[in-house]
């Protein structure tokens, strides 16, 4: 699965290529805390019998904007992720009554992903239980100078 590109502003190449030993260590400690983030959100998923990749659906379902469901070319996009595997991954949600599917209401052609009961518990506790950890990310991005 490759990423897609990002639509993030690029800084001139001539600036890109004068980093400092500063910049490699905000950028070293900027991976190690998104690592350390994204290890204990695996170790939070296992103990509720998710992938890290089910809750992260389950999440981009719920924190869709301005409505309570997400059609799967947007959780493809959420996700990073071909269209083909996510409707493999929303085929193993369904199958463990986390998801549901529901024909598009504009476009029959698309198809709506809404939680399940199973679905919208599991996501609440575990949005709950990653919050500490995130708020060690976010402080630490609040203390990084990035210029």
């Amino acid at each position: 699965m490759q990423p897609k590109k990002s639509s993030a502003p690029q800084a001139p190449v001539a600036k890109r290529d004068k980093l400092d030993k500063e910049a490699y260590e905000r950028l070293s400690q900027f991976r190690y805390r998104l690592r350390c983030f994204q290890r204990v959100s695996e170790d939070i998923c296992q103990a509720h019998g998710l992938t890290s990749l089910q809750y992260q659906l389950l999440l981009h379902v719920k924190g869709a904007p301005g409505r309570e469901w997400a059609l799967i070319g947007e959780l493809a996009e959420r996700l990073q992720a071909k269209h083909h595997g996510v409707v493999a991954l929303v085929d193993r949600c369904e199958k463990a009554e986390l998801v549901k599917r529901l024909p598009g209401r504009e476009d029959r052609r698309q198809v709506e992903v809404h939680l399940c009961p199973k679905g919208q518990e599991l996501v609440r506790t575990l949005a709950k239980l990653h919050q500490p950890e995130l708020q060690g990310l976010r402080a630490m991005l609040d203390r990084v100078e990035w210029n």
